[in-house]
């Protein structure tokens, strides 16, 4: 079930991002529902890092996905629209609920 989550929520980012794939793929939203550090402070990194016509891929909402899954919380992207913080959200809380589901079946195994 967790990596049922940690694949669904970065299909999800991936479609609703910028108005999906197709339209990042033709423009660079002005907006961005995610924050990725390689858009946002392009001036701060190396520029073989950071361009400034960089686009998000797959792999990186995956990464996002993978690692609010672990942490319960974005570590370097940062979700500003609604929706974004609403996914990013219910993942943690998913995620949480399955770990607080293993803790609780493995101390019934154990009692």
């Amino acid at each position: 079930m967790w990596a049922c989550t940690v694949l669904a929520f970065p299909l999800l980012s991936f479609e609703l991002d910028g108005g999906g794939a197709a339209a990042r793929a033709h423009r660079i939203p002005r907006t961005p529902a995610l924050a990725f550090p390689q858009q946002a402070f392009p001036q701060q990194l190396d520029p073989e890092v950071a361009s400034a016509g960089r686009r998000p891929r797959y792999i990186d909402y995956l990464y996002l996905a993978l690692t609010n899954a672990i942490a319960f919380s974005p570590t370097d992207v940062m979700p500003l629209a609604p929706w974004a913080k609403a996914a990013v959200g219910v993942q943690s809380l998913v995620s949480l609920l399955v770990l607080g589901l293993v803790v609780a079946r493995a101390v019934n195994v154990l009692a």
